[in-house]
């Protein structure tokens, strides 16, 4: 695999442009910055030299006119120096801010692309750390990391270069520690990279930690747990702590080490450089300006270490980013468009399916799901009842067998077109940021008022939705917290009603809310699936006792078919149920 700032570049190869304008405003900026030393060097000429001086040689023998040229070159270089250094700072802030958003957005993007099982084996936290700390963090080295280094290498050549013109010796004695400060920034390097992966990865489990304890507060208050999940927090916080301090130290020992290399490289400047002036082998003004660029070169590098610094981290998180955005997509989009194909028959041929690493929970299972009715789907917990509504919606793919939705195997549909054919509530009721409005009208959020009111009353939602302080525009609190179970299913069964796809999915929509509420969507099921192929999955036989058609699960099997009466008189698993829940049974 290539090395991560390799990747960047190639990621980011729109940006090209910005980078050369960037990096060229960078290094004319520092050009302009190492002018004055030269300037102070001519001062010094004139005052010594007058009618001798090089200025003298342009065509300005009175010193006072050469100090007026002076005055001049000296507006011009600081305004030149000030202008590249607005232009590279707004280039580089604004190209940091742009990969930074585009990295996030492709990385959720990518994110919401990847299947199911992907999900299983992840968390929220750690995903928001990538998300937020490993974009940032990348942001931050973009903003000023890549101009100090740009800067840096731009004196040694400059510097470099000047020194060798006006004295060979001297530029060997000032150059002779950059080997040892650029060799002690690679070795630096490489030792504090694994470290700061470490660190990451830490931070990460920390997210993860707090995430999981702040979306759980209510469970820890119930078990008061509160000082346990402290400690749990306070360990992964150590965690980081330690791995960040095994950086600090290795990062801290960089800049004394380099110092006393870069003393040597200094003093050499002024002895070596002195000798020469005061044998009369070297302009006193041309001494000067060795002198303060010797502190131009040297003095920055010691910087070199809070920059690799800034870069590992950075080079850390961009690994972390971009292995997530090349994460394979194992769900692959189809191509036909469904049109009249989601009005037909739904139909399971022998499919076989099975978790990652479990045994398979579905093998040679065959189901309709006749196209205009009602299908309710029940049994024991684990029996496969949900796994049907994930491969219906392709949140996962058989292993075998195919699912058609008329007749044509839903792989080949496309994508958008199968789940925007599917209205969908889950069990688990999911509210979103924004008001009562806005989450009724999360499908079709061109819907009029009128439209979201009438699904509302479908769903019996509409008169606790009138009661609530400011109406259908009351925001719900984070995950709807200031409403109850029932009154969140009401809104998601809402959502679906409004957005009035051709097939209706309720995936154990009854397990939240109370009795009435139940009764309710029980009065008003023949309506919600009217002229809608609807799949129902339910714990509650009450709630599904019209269904055209039940179908009884057991062990990912095909127990028990029928309506209610049938099977009831039947006095098979599903009248044992439906004893259970009525109270017949002992």
């Amino acid at each position: 695999m290539s090395s991560p700032l390799r990747r960047l570049i190639a990621h980011t190869s729109e940006h090209r442009r910005t980078v050369w304008l960037a990096s060229a405003c960078s290094v004319l900026n520092k050009l302009f910055d190492l002018a004055p030393p030269g300037l102070i060097g001519m001062a010094i000429d004139v005052v010594v030299k007058r009618e001798d001086s090089l200025i003298a040689a342009w065509g300005f023998p009175d010193p006072v006119d050469q100090l007026m040229v002076l005055t001049v070159l000296t507006v011009a270089v600081w305004a030149a120096e000030s202008f590249f250094e607005y232009a590279f700072g707004v280039l580089w802030r604004n190209l940091a801010q742009t990969v930074q958003h585009e990295l996030r957005l492709e990385a959720y993007g990518h994110i919401q692309d990847l299947d199911m099982a992907w999900y299983a084996d992840q968390s929220k936290g750690e995903l928001m750390s990538v998300l937020n700390d490993d974009v940032n963090q990348l942001e931050r080295f973009l903003d000023g990391g890549a101009n100090d280094i740009l800067q840096v290498v731009t004196t040694a050549i400059a510097v470099s270069i000047t020194f060798f013109f006006f004295s060979p010796i001297v530029a060997m004695a000032a150059i002779a520690p950059v080997p040892f400060v650029i060799g002690g920034s690679f070795w630096f390097q490489g030792r504090i990279a694994p470290r700061y992966l470490e660190v990451r990865d830490k931070v990460a489990k920390l997210n993860a930690t707090l995430a999981s304890n702040l979306e759980g507060i209510a469970t820890i208050k119930a078990f008061v747990t509160e000082d346990r999940e402290l400690n749990r927090l306070r360990s992964a916080s150590d965690a980081y702590r330690e791995a960040n301090r095994g950086a600090i130290r290795l990062s801290a020992a960089f800049s004394p080490l380099i110092r006393m290399i870069i003393v040597v490289g200094f003093t050499a400047t002024m002895l070596g450089g002195g000798w020469l002036a005061l044998n009369g082998q070297m302009e006193v003004g041309v001494y000067a300006v060795l002198v303060f660029l010797t502190q131009r070169l040297l003095w920055p590098l010691i910087c070199l270490g809070s920059t690799f610094d800034l870069y590992q981290r950075a080079m850390a998180s961009t690994s972390r980013v971009l292995d997530l955005v090349d994460t394979p997509v194992l769900i692959v989009d189809g191509k036909e468009v469904a049109q009249d194909r989601v009005r037909g028959d739904i139909v399971f041929e022998d499919v076989r399916f099975a978790y990652p690493d479990r045994e398979p929970l579905l093998d040679r299972f065959n189901l309709t799901v006749p196209a205009g009715k009602t299908t309710a789907i029940v049994g024991h917990t684990g029996s496969g009842k949900t796994t049907l509504v994930r491969l219906l919606l392709r949140f996962f793919d058989p292993q075998a067998g195919r699912v058609t939705m008329g007749g044509l195997d839903v792989r080949e549909l496309q994508l958008g077109e199968l789940r925007r054919a599917i209205g969908m509530v889950s069990q688990q009721t999911i509210l979103f940021p924004g008001s009562v409005r806005d989450n009724i009208a999360y499908a079709r959020p061109e819907a009029t008022a009128d439209e979201v009111e009438a699904a509302a009353q479908a769903a019996e939602a509409h008169e606790f939705v009138s009661q609530l302080p400011q109406g259908y525009d009351t925001i719900p609190g984070e995950s709807g917290l200031k409403l109850s179970g029932g009154q969140r299913q009401r809104l998601t069964i809402a959502r679906a009603v409004l957005d009035g796809a051709p097939i209706l999915v309720l995936d154990e929509a009854t397990s939240a809310v109370d009795n009435e509420t139940e009764a309710a969507l029980q009065r008003s099921l023949a309506t919600l699936s009217k002229g809608r192929t609807a799949l129902v999955i339910a714990h509650r036989l009450s709630t599904i006792r019209n269904a055209d058609q039940i179908v009884v699960l057991d062990a990912g099997c095909v127990a028990e078919k029928g309506t209610h009466d049938e099977l009831v008189a039947l006095g098979g698993l599903y009248s044992r149920l439906w004893a259970v829940q009525t109270g017949v049974a002992a």
